[in-house]
């Protein structure tokens, strides 16, 4: 399906963008986001946005397996790899949203492990090495985005969605100018759980967000291996929150 018709008023719906990693909680994030009645979209489209023609994509795609709201705003999409490439200067958006979120890398090195090493197949990121390989790249490129571009952002602790989801939803709620707050609860969708369209755990079907603290003690990470993470995570944090329009940050005391 094309959307040709300049007269086509679901081509001047803003975008949200959230650009993140891999087991952030952006499956969680993107469900409570798209749920609300003012936002479209809730998974990851895998496409670059080097150019304004990359929206004409991005809501063909999604039109494929959805229909837009009634009176809604926005389009959602998060970038979780550094194939995808974005440079939001180039898209021509009067009204665009970007959202920049991290989890600390213990974490989400073993998350990663322990998702990929339950392929039937071999798999790159079932090594803790290339995990966290993956995690310090992807970090960094956030970090260049931050240093880079001149577009306002808003920076949070992606630990928050499920600790203190209380405190985030409506500072992101403000940012977004929503005319209603973002919930803790959230729709259940035609792609939720499938592959390749974000988290495929029992946990996302819940319908709501679930506080309980996964444990993935049982996986092995060399202490030199988290250590490295941990120096890149920090700075790489820094730099994001000190560019920030705003942030929303996990009090760690």
């Amino acid at each position: 399906m094309q959307s040709d018709s300049a007269n086509d008023p679901s081509r001047h719906h803003g975008r949200i963008f959230l650009l993140s990693h891999m087991r952030a909680f952006t499956s969680l994030a993107g469900h409570i986001l798209g749920s609300h009645p003012r936002i479209n979209g809730y998974y990851e489209m895998h496409i670059s946005y080097e150019d304004a023609a990359a929206l004409d994509r991005q809501l063909d795609a999604f039109l494929e397996g959805d229909a837009l709201k009634p009176g809604s705003r926005y389009l959602f999409d998060k970038l979780l790899h550094n194939d995808y490439a974005f440079q939001p200067e180039r898209l021509g958006l009067p009204d665009m949203k970007i959202l920049v979120s991290m989890l600390e890398p213990e974490h989400t090195i073993k998350s990663i492990v322990n998702l990929f090493a339950q392929k039937e197949v071999d798999d790159l990121y079932a090594s803790p090495v290339e995990a966290a390989n993956y995690y310090i790249e992807r970090i960094g490129t956030l970090a260049e985005f931050s240093r880079t571009t001149n577009q306002p952002y808003y920076y949070f602790d992606a630990e928050l969605f499920q600790r203190a989801p209380e405190q985030l939803l409506p500072k992101l709620s403000h940012w977004l100018e929503l005319d209603s707050p973002l919930s803790e609860r959230y729709q259940i969708f035609s792609h939720t759980g499938k592959a390749r369209k974000g988290d495929s755990s029992p946990r996302i079907h819940s319908g709501c967000i679930d506080r309980t603290p996964v444990d993935y003690s049982h996986v092995p990470v060399p202490e030199k291996v988290l250590n490295e993470a941990r120096e890149v995570y920090r700075e790489c944090r820094r730099q994001i929150i000190e560019k920030a329009a705003d942030s929303a940050l996990l009090d760690r005391n």
